[in-house]
């Protein structure tokens, strides 16, 4: 199996709400670095299983929804607590949405919160 990965990093803001959250409860920022892991059996005519620069291009369109922005204030997290994970699962099917390549099978994207601690989340495509 082929796999591509893309990775970026960006700042965004969130505030956890679930019950005795400590610091974490407070309004705060996390320097996220979002890996793209996309994957599949197979190459296209020209030897690539997806275009690379419109990997970055979907990566980048993901990041600027979420980009110094406060989490909890968006649709996809209202009324929900804005761990680490769900925020893996929103960004990969933001990313999902504007890739068009049939030779992917799989994506995942793993979401550092910081340089020790990451979500994964992956589905196929």
């Amino acid at each position: 199996m082929y796999e591509v990965t893309v990775s970026k990093t960006f700042v965004a803001q969130h505030y956890l709400t679930v019950p005795n959250p400590g610091q974490e409860g407070d309004h705060h920022s996390h320097r996220y670095k979002a890996e793209i892991h996309l994957r599949g059996d197979s190459l296209d005519e020209f030897g690539y299983l997806v275009d690379i620069d419109a990997v970055r291009q979907s990566m980048n369109g993901a990041i600027s929804r979420y980009e110094d922005e406060t989490l909890n204030d968006l649709p996809e997290f209202e009324g929900r607590n804005p761990s680490v994970e769900r925020f893996a699962r929103s960004f990969c099917e933001r990313v999902l949405g504007d890739i068009d390549t049939p030779e992917v099978t799989e994506i995942g994207v793993t979401l550092w919160e910081d340089d020790d601690a990451y979500a994964r989340f992956e589905r196929p495509v």
